[in-house]
Order: C-alpha cells, then structure tokens, then sequence
C-alpha cells in the first residue's frame, strides 16, 4: 500500500512502512593497492529516484546544470584512470541532496536553484528531510571515509571535480577553470603558483565559488580529518561537452596536480 503527497506538479510515493527506494546513491570506483590521490564528484548524477516523481521539475531542468554537474564524472573517470587512483561519485541528482553541504544548509535540499523553484523540496516534513540525510548523505560520506581509512598509509591528496554553467543568472562567465580551497589553501595556491602549467584556459583562484558560498564541505570534513592535502576543481561545463574534451582536460589536469604534488613530497622528505 502507498499513500500520495501532493505537491505542485509531482507526487510524492511513500510506502506505508515508511521505506523508501533511493536506488543507489554512491559509486565507488577503485584502483591499486596504494593510491596517492582520491577522487571525489559530489555532483556526478542528475538521476532522481523514482519515488519523486519528476521533483516538479520539466525535463529540461532536469537535465541542465541545476542538477549536476555535466561533464565532471567523465573528467573525473578520465583522471582516475591515468592516476591509478580511486573515485567516490554520487548516484542521485543534488537536487535530492547535495553531498557538498551539510544538512543544516540551506542549499542541501534547495527549494530554489537560479531561476527554479524545486517543488518537491518545499514545505518538506521534519521526516521527509531526514529520510533524505539517512539515505544520502550519510552514505556518501561514509563510503568515502571508508576508502580514505582503507589507504591512510599512501593517500596524500584528495581533488573534488565540478562543472559550472558558462551563463548564470544572465552573466557571461569569464573563468574556464577555477582553483578552489577551503581551511587548507596549501595545495590549491601551489597550484596557481606553478609555473609550469602552460594552460591555454583562463584560470582563476577561488572563482566562480568560493569557500563562503559553502563549496568546501567536502574538502573541510573529509581531506582534513584524514590530514589530506586537498583541492576542489570547477571546469566550466562548456570546455567538457564531448569525450574529446573530456579526455583532453584530463590530460591537463593530472600531470598538473602530478607536478605540484611532487613538490610537497619532496619537501616532506627534505
């Protein structure tokens, strides 16, 4: 037996019990025996489990960059394999959770996205919102506290991978990439102060986001405790349409973070 809740334009399916079908809400991809890097894309998944309906949303929100991150789990998948290292990736749309943000945020289960009023996640009950955290969140972040513990004697850095829209709220963005940082800006201001780069794109720090928009909760709870160097990549998702591009920003990226981390292996054993 199911009972409905009815919201604008999408019902909501509860079994009577109270279980509810999440599906599967974290990938974890692995590598060898003693990774170096972690991988992280919170935002990998437009995918809304089938208990929510459409969330309210027309098919072309759905599918656009208030969802996901399109783009960044190839990215990720691309860097992943030519660093040997492993890859935790979410399985539903930020929509339903955001695992880069707390629960108390406002922007974890967001009633609003740019121009989007989300109907699904308005006027939500204490259970509704806890049913959400039990079955997302907490997984998320355990699965990727598990694999951090399974290789604390060789991990030295995590990097989370993003996408970002080219135009938000009309505004034509000029960064291509952005170079992000939380508590810890080691690793992300080496980055920018490598000389080496050579990279034809217009790379920014802390832009288009920033620590104070909340970016850095994944970085924050998770790279640090585990003492990680750590950095969160933004790829605008114009750059990353095409497995061509997809390949070739990895080919960018990896032997960039490969070359800065380097530097602090090297002053480790100075």
């Amino acid at each position: 037996m199911w009972s409905v809740e009815i919201f604008p334009q999408c019902l909501i399916l509860e079994s009577q019990d109270g279980r509810l079908d999440f599906g599967k809400v974290v990938h974890t991809d692995l590598a060898g025996n003693a990774p170096v890097v972690v991988l992280v894309c919170e935002h990998a998944s437009n995918r809304i489990p089938a208990f929510l309906g459409d969330m309210g949303l027309s098919a072309e929100a759905r599918e656009s960059h208030i969802a996901w991150d399109p783009g960044a789990l190839a990215v990720a998948q691309a860097m992943a394999k030519r660093m040997s290292a492993p890859l935790v990736h979410g399985g539903v749309s930020r929509l339903v959770y955001d695992c880069n943000r707390p629960p108390e945020a406002a922007g974890a289960m967001p009633i609003r996205s740019e121009d989007y009023e989300i109907p699904a996640n308005i006027n939500m009950s204490p259970e509704q919102r806890v049913a959400r955290i039990e079955n997302v969140y907490q997984p998320f972040c355990a699965a990727l506290s598990d694999l951090i513990d399974q290789h604390s004697a060789s991990l030295r850095l995590m990097v989370t991978i993003h996408s970002f829209t080219p135009i938000y709220l009309g505004q034509k963005r000029q960064v291509e990439l952005g170079i992000l940082h939380g508590v810890d800006n080691q690793f992300a201001t080496a980055m920018m102060a490598d000389e080496a780069i050579g990279s034809p794109f217009i790379i920014r720090l802390n832009e288009p986001y920033s620590a104070a928009d909340g970016v850095a909760h994944t970085l924050d709870t998770q790279a640090l405790p585990h003492r990680l160097l750590n950095v969160m990549i933004e790829i605008r998702n114009d750059l990353i349409r095409t497995p061509k591009q997809q390949a070739e920003m990895a080919d960018c990226l990896v032997p960039w973070i490969a070359r800065v981390l380097s530097g602090f292996q090297e002053g480790a054993s100075a």
